[in-house]
């Protein structure tokens, strides 16, 4: 087994579990041991860790905003966003090493199991690309990051502007037209929904696809995404 990090080798001790079944990590114990999973007290809104359990700055000014009270149920994330993942990140995303993502898939899918299950969602969204990223890119990675979770995937959004909403000031992001336009409608009325994304930076991009999917009728939107920014 090759870490899918650093291409190393993998030692395993040798078991008779291990001969019968595959290894489940992805990564060696030094490279997996440097990502950081998000740990203590964290703002219940976003997942940003912090001293307290309380709403955290960023997230007080978008519910003090009428436009986007109670947009965003809650979004969880998994790991803290280090040199370590950063690196990962890039590598996964910019350099089109698609592989890299089964290093995420046990907390992944852990995080849902722990924290998501019990919020009955009907479906998955996956945060899409543009078509031109896309076609750079050759895979959605938060597609594959929603392969992992066993709630069905409703592809309703696409992406209708590109420009990244991180570079954006705040003031920019709030006034901003919606990046996101529907497919179909017909199935999001009183139905819960997970947005799934790679990363949660300003909050910005997920709250315009939670926007679009409670103004066409969705109960409850809420994300799980892979990194906290």
């Amino acid at each position: 087994m090759i870490c899918l990090i650093c291409n190393e080798e993998i030692a395993a001790q040798a078991s008779w579990t291990s001969l019968l079944l595959p290894p489940e990590n992805a990564a060696c114990d030094e490279c997996y041991q440097a990502l950081k999973k998000i740990t203590g007290a964290t703002c219940p809104s976003c997942c940003r860790p912090q001293e307290t359990k309380a709403l955290c700055i960023d997230c007080q000014r978008w519910e003090d905003d009428p436009m986007w009270k109670n947009i965003l149920h809650k979004n969880i994330s998994v790991f803290e966003y280090n040199d370590a993942v950063k690196e990962v990140l890039a590598t996964f995303k910019f350099r089109g090493d698609a592989a890299l993502v089964n290093v995420f898939q046990k907390d992944f899918l852990g995080i849902y199991k722990n924290q998501i299950s019990s919020l009955n969602i009907d479906y998955a969204v996956p945060i899409p690309l543009s078509k031109e990223r896309l076609y750079e890119r050759g895979f959605n990675q938060a597609k594959l990051l929603a392969d992992f979770i066993p709630i069905p995937q409703l592809e309703v959004l696409q992406r209708t502007h590109h420009e990244k909403q991180s570079k954006k000031s705040r003031l920019e992001r709030l006034t901003a037209s919606n990046v996101f336009s529907l497919t179909d409608s017909s199935k999001i009325n009183n139905r819960s929904f997970l947005l799934i994304d790679d990363i949660y930076t300003t909050g910005s991009t997920l709250r315009h696809a939670a926007k679009l999917l409670i103004q066409n009728g969705a109960a409850s939107v809420s994300s799980l995404t892979l990194i906290r920014s």
